[in-house]
């Protein structure tokens, strides 16, 4: 939560409007306290309840291979992963504005074999799936649907590669832009789709990698 507030308070220095809701997602009911948390804070700043975009960016990883693979946690990384951004998404659309927008974050793992990242591989594979789909779904109504798919990206879950620069080098080797991501590679990327520059592109799946394992 401590990271959602830093950025409100970061939009509200730059002049914008913003507020944060909180539901924890994996478990059943999310997608509608989500949606219940929004309408009750969002009345001050969207008195209609209407939102233009929506982007799908929480999840959960996995590191164990099938054969350690415990039950409960690839039910929790699906039900994160998978579960909430398909209801969270079902209960958005009579909120979403027609010509919107719907962006989920997939990854490389999903197309990449990665027998260390097999559940949470298959959990991105499945919102490719679902971004053709939805696509086709919502192209009537002018929203378009995407998503981005990273190779690594420097965030606070990368401290692994900091603290090695031996794997950090191996990791740099497969990308042919010679660096890992960073997070506004990612985000200049998103915001692309969301803007009326994006109005054209739909149902795609692109490649936020630097171009990694080519």
């Amino acid at each position: 939560m401590a990271a959602a507030l830093d950025t409100v308070e970061r939009i509200r220095k730059d002049g914008g409007r913003a507020f944060a809701v909180h539901a924890e997602l994996g478990l059943p009911g999310d997608a509608a306290r989500l949606w219940a948390a929004f309408d009750d804070a969002g009345r001050e700043y969207v008195p209609d309840g209407k939102l233009d975009i929506l982007v799908h960016n929480a999840a959960v990883g996995s590191s164990a291979r099938l054969a350690d693979l415990p039950e409960e946690e690839f039910d929790q990384v699906i039900a994160v992963n998978v579960k909430a951004p398909f209801f969270i998404t079902k209960l958005a659309l009579p909120r979403l504005r027609d010509g919107g927008r719907i962006i989920t974050i997939s990854s490389l793992a999903a197309t990449v074999g990665s027998p260390e990242l097999l559940t949470y591989g298959v959990s991105k594979a499945a919102l490719n799936t679902f971004t053709l789909d939805l696509a086709l779904d919502l192209g009537p109504r002018g929203i378009t649907v995407n998503a981005v798919s990273p190779g690594i990206v420097m965030t606070r879950n990368s401290q692994y590669l900091r603290d090695s620069e031996e794997l950090a080098a191996q990791q740099v080797a497969r990308v042919a832009l010679g660096r890992l991501g960073e997070p506004d590679d990612v985000a200049s990327i998103v915001a692309f789709l969301s803007s009326d520059e994006g109005r054209w592109v739909t149902g795609q799946v692109i490649d936020a990698s630097g171009g990694t394992a080519l």
